[in-house]
């Protein structure tokens, strides 16, 4: 019987989820949560898109149906949100986005009654947050993660901001996109349908650019203008919420604002520390020991409990505390700082600055070469493949450091690729 289960719809797709470097491991409850968004011959259908982005006709073809009837199923899709659809200059592409950050996400961004969101919700904390599995390979595999943080602005010193790159400000990924749109918060939507919910706003994820676009265009998230995002921005941050983004310089595609409690990216964080889910910013909190009064709201607005709080060594007080940052957990979002009454926290750069990739198709790269899927992303079987995406693809190979384009050549095992390595370094 496994062989004829191994047929279904709802497997093509997981296999299809899985040659990317963001897949979903298989499991029951993967194929119970996909069962909730689509039907078997929707998935069948999800399953033969390309792994870029592609056309109606494109699907047409793989799917074997006119261009029209194609279009109609493409965009049904995406006003379901399972596909986000881009308006090119003289076409719209379509593209499957990832479980996380993606369809997961976007299926709990408004209140809908096409689907039982108290179902998939118990489906999604059961898969994501209480095995280990999905969000293990989703943040802990290779070196380079899906997102990163960003450091609370308004606490920089005029000697820190000194050193706070444009990419490294959520305020200027507000101030830049294309479009800007908010929905509400996957993870604390989840959370309080599976009755684990804290009282940190619902109605603050951000979506950026063509991400958002689409989102909006489906009434997954509403516009919001510049000066909207950023009042938004400043209650996350009053609120204690750590910004949690795409790990990306040009054209970032999401910000989470981010509890500790609700929110998968913070639960990776404390779980797997050592592993570097999430990539961090380019400070780290200074204790004054001298100062500090061991009072804990440092350690207790912590979302990863890399804040603690020790014995002050002080003979003449036994008892007194103070804090203690732990280097490996910390993601230097300076939310500690921030809460600091005694001004005894304070930032430093880290000894050595966090690599971030120039954009979506970069990072992609880096992550599928990471994780040995770099030729899903080069030779699609299941559609043609542009000279413009292969010439991105190949772009970024070529601009990567010798020993990772080395790990590319035996993953790619291509005369072609070996030869265009090697006359970039002659």
């Amino acid at each position: 019987m496994a062989h004829l289960a191994a047929r279904t719809g709802y497997h093509r797709l997981v296999h299809r989820l899985n040659k990317v470097p963001q897949g979903a491991p298989p499991a029951k409850l993967l194929y119970e949560i996909l069962k909730v968004l689509m039907s078997e011959k929707e998935a069948s259908l999800v399953a033969l898109v390309p792994i870029r982005p592609f056309t109606a006709d494109t699907a047409a073809r793989a799917w074997k149906m006119s261009p029209a009837d194609a279009r109609r199923a493409l965009d049904e899709l995406a006003s379901r949100a399972l596909l986000i659809d881009i308006e090119g200059r003289r076409n719209r592409y379509y593209v499957l986005p990832p479980p996380m950050a993606g369809f997961f996400e976007f299926s709990m961004m408004r209140l809908r009654g096409d689907v039982d969101q108290k179902l998939l919700a118990e489906l999604y904390y059961q898969y994501v947050t209480v095995e280990e599995d999905f969000i293990k390979a989703l943040f802990t595999q290779g070196e380079t993660q899906l997102g990163r943080a960003f450091v609370s602005e308004p606490v920089l010193s005029n000697e820190n901001a000194l050193h706070v790159l444009d990419y490294e400000r959520a305020s200027e990924v507000i101030k830049t996109a294309s479009h800007r749109g908010i929905g509400l918060c996957y993870c604390r939507h989840k959370m309080g349908h599976a009755g684990h919910a804290c009282d940190a706003p619902l109605d603050i994820c951000m979506t950026f650019n063509t991400t958002a676009a689409s989102l909006i265009r489906h009434g997954y998230a509403r516009a919001v203008d510049v000066a909207e995002g950023l009042a938004l921005l400043d209650e996350a941050r009053g609120r204690g919420l750590v910004q949690f983004g795409e790990n990306v310089k040009d054209r970032v595609s999401f910000i989470c604002n981010c509890c500790g409690c609700c929110c998968e990216a913070m639960i990776a964080q404390r779980r797997f520390g050592l592993l570097s889910p999430i990539h961090t910013t380019n400070f780290l909190p200074v204790v004054d020991g001298g100062s500090c009064t061991g009072c804990g709201d440092c350690a207790a607005v912590c979302p990863v409990e890399a804040m603690t709080l020790v014995s002050a060594n002080d003979p003449c007080h036994p008892k007194k505390k103070r804090a203690k940052v732990d280097e490996a957990f910390c993601l230097g979002c300076a939310v500690c700082v921030r809460v600091c009454r005694q001004a005894s926290l304070s930032l430093r750069s880290r000894a050595e600055r966090v690599i971030t990739p120039l954009n979506s198709v970069h990072k992609a790269v880096l992550m599928a070469l990471e994780r040995g899927k770099l030729q899903n992303l080069i030779f699609d079987n299941q559609a043609l493949v542009s000279h413009r995406a292969m010439a991105a693809v190949l772009g970024v190979i070529l601009k990567l450091p010798p020993v990772k384009q080395a790990m590319a050549s035996r993953q790619m095992r291509s005369r072609y690729l070996e030869t265009l390595i090697a006359r970039l370094r002659l």
